[in-house]
């Protein structure tokens, strides 16, 4: 065991991001009304670049227009490989309001995209005398991502959150699908004649969460892309939530209640962990360091994962 604790991610919900693209800003009103944790309005994919310069305007003009309450507001700029990243990240800092959390920055394939970024909003927030310090999260979506994907984690103070990004990194891996998350048709191993359906997106999630807990980052699961699928929706989101991600990302509005519904603890989870609690409480007290609780061992490693779920629990009531 090493010595070195591992550093606490930020303590706030993120169950649910939901996106918008920056194009549409009459979408901008219903994203704040809605029981997302995080809203992220976009300026990469889901923008044309025709459409680019005004998208900008009408995010920055949001930050400053819209109540948000107490969603974190994040905005995904464009990818470092285009000619238009560099005026999202200064636009954005020189003009949006304070009430801009974080920025997103997507296909991330090494520390030193995120240095760039780093550097320069360092240099607009020192220029402007911005009050508020800008967060990061950034996404995963290549082979290169992938595999540096702990040197990202630690790239930078600033970053906050990482997600995957499945379609791209599917495209960069060179996947045999067009789907995003999920299941795929081909990906399965047979048992006795009977077809079983294993994760393709596993290994690449588990390589995530492994390098954002070391690094007290937040690890997010990213688009399902078939919202018309509520089951699948869910079963993708309970893998994830299993392998330690916080949360997840909505493409579509119905997909707000999916995630906040998979990635908020149950009543029945909450009071099975803090009756852990308790039965270790009355075994340290008869000096012991592990019980019995509904038939099974539970000792001191038991009361780690038992807080995480007390944690997140009063963390999302609070």
């Amino acid at each position: 065991m090493s010595f070195r604790i591992q550093p606490a991610p930020p303590a706030r919900p993120n169950r649910c991001q939901l996106f918008g693209p920056g194009s549409r800003p009459a979408l901008f009103p219903k994203m704040a009304a809605s029981e997302a944790d995080v809203i992220n309005l976009d300026l990469e994919d889901s923008v044309a670049p025709s459409d680019k310069d005004a998208a900008r305007t009408n995010i920055i003009a949001a930050t400053r227009q819209i109540d948000w309450g107490k969603k974190r507001l994040s905005v995904r700029i464009n990818g470092l490989d285009t000619p238009f990243w560099y005026r999202d990240v200064v636009d954005l800092l020189e003009q949006a309001g304070d009430r801009l959390d974080q920025i997103m920055i997507p296909k991330v394939g090494c520390a030193a995209d995120l240095y760039a970024v780093d550097a320069l909003v360092s240099a607009v927030e020192a220029a402007k005398g911005r009050a508020r310090r800008i967060g990061f999260e950034v996404i995963i979506e290549s082979a290169a991502g992938i595999a540096h994907v702990e040197e990202i984690a630690a790239a930078s103070p600033r970053l906050e959150a990482m997600s995957l990004g499945a379609a791209d990194f599917a495209a960069s891996m060179g996947m045999a699908t067009t789907g995003i998350g999920g299941t795929q048709e081909n990906y399965y191993m047979l048992h006795e004649g009977t077809r079983h359906w294993s994760d393709p997106w596993h290994w690449a999630q588990a390589a995530i969460v492994a390098a954002c807990r070391t690094h007290g980052v937040l690890p997010v699961d990213g688009p399902f892309g078939d919202f018309s699928d509520d089951e699948g929706f869910r079963a993708q989101a309970r893998r994830s939530a299993t392998l330690g991600m916080v949360g997840k990302w909505a493409i579509h509005p119905k997909q707000v209640a999916l995630a906040n519904e998979i990635f908020t603890p149950t009543d029945a989870a909450v009071a099975e962990a803090r009756e852990i609690l308790s039965a270790m409480e009355d075994a340290k007290a008869r000096g012991e360091g592990a019980t019995v609780y509904k038939g099974r061992l539970v000792d001191i490693a038991s009361i780690k994962q038992a807080e995480v779920i007390v944690r997140q629990a009063e963390m999302i009531a609070g």
